[in-house]
């Protein structure tokens, strides 16, 4: 009985390490980089004390970056080679976040990478974008800067919503996102130890053989001894046979997002890069 308590308080622990994931502790690195001279040193200041609460709360990295030169690149080919070349985010995902205002371009663009983009679904980071929009356009920098933040930890907060998937553009591969809670797999487990326990119960009482023993030897031998097997020679005839051919149609109109069951409003629009799974986009101002 004791190994058996021992076996399953290891198995818990190995259930909440699996579940609850490795976290990090960062420090007070730089991640606002303000290039384009477009905030205060109190914004500034501010904005890195927040991102610094946020990375430790989501595990995950935030990353807010100004340019007014970006080299002849868009906004995205900018805003991902930053995020690549500068080696963000966290464990092999690199998942985290890059918040881009491009002054060359006239554009911010929002960067989700790695788990962040089952955060962060094509339509929440539209939303968030609507809302940095409104502030760019007026000129508001900070408070754009702002709503990008509040966006990412609310969407956080709400959690990955049922049925989301990420959508490969490029090659057309779909990922849906699966998973299972602490309290789900202890249930799990606890109902199958239940039954494996009846189930071992009922075998050990059927294998024991009480009834079998108290009717005696001869009462075995005698439905045994009137026993016996008979063959016959059986032959089956295919009389008849049917093929039926029927064309199914290609659905040019969808391209990965709504078939088979899944929901446009989970979906995560991606590509690879780098070892990186990048999504997101951007909006002019």
């Amino acid at each position: 009985m004791k190994k058996i308590c021992a076996g399953l308080i290891l198995f818990l622990m190995v259930l909440i390490s699996v579940f609850g994931g490795t976290r990090e502790t960062f420090g007070q690195e730089q991640r606002v980089f303000d290039d384009a001279g477009l905030l205060s040193q109190e914004e500034k200041s501010a904005f890195e004390d927040r991102i610094s609460s946020m990375r430790d709360e989501m595990n995950m990295d935030v990353v807010v970056v100004t340019t007014e030169d970006t080299g002849g690149k868009s906004a995205k080919e900018y805003a991902e080679a930053y995020y690549i070349d500068h080696n963000y985010g966290v464990g092999s995902d690199y998942r985290g976040v890059l918040f881009l205002i491009d002054m060359d371009n006239r554009e911010i663009y929002l960067l989700p990478v790695g788990k962040m983009n089952r955060f962060l679904t094509d339509n929440r980071w539209n939303a968030i974008l609507d809302a940095s929009y409104e502030a760019v356009s007026k000129q508001d920098y900070a408070g754009s800067v702002d709503d990008f933040l509040d966006g990412v930890i609310k969407y956080y907060h709400a959690g990955i919503p049922g049925g989301q998937y990420n959508y490969d553009k490029d090659t057309g591969t779909i990922r849906i996102y699966r998973s299972i809670r602490l309290y789900e797999a202890l249930f799990a487990l606890g109902t199958a130890l239940l039954i494996a326990g009846l189930s071992c119960m009922g075998v050990v009482h059927s294998y024991s053989m009480k009834k079998e023993r108290s009717r005696g030897n001869s009462y075995l031998k005698a439905y045994r001894g009137e026993s016996q097997f008979a063959y016959y020679n059986q032959t089956d005839h295919l009389l008849h046979k049917t093929v039926t051919h029927m064309i199914i149609p290609r659905n040019n109109n969808n391209q990965g997002g709504g078939g088979g069951g899944l929901s446009s409003g989970g979906r995560s629009t991606t590509h690879s890069s780098s070892g990186r799974t990048m999504g997101g986009g951007g909006r002019k101002f």
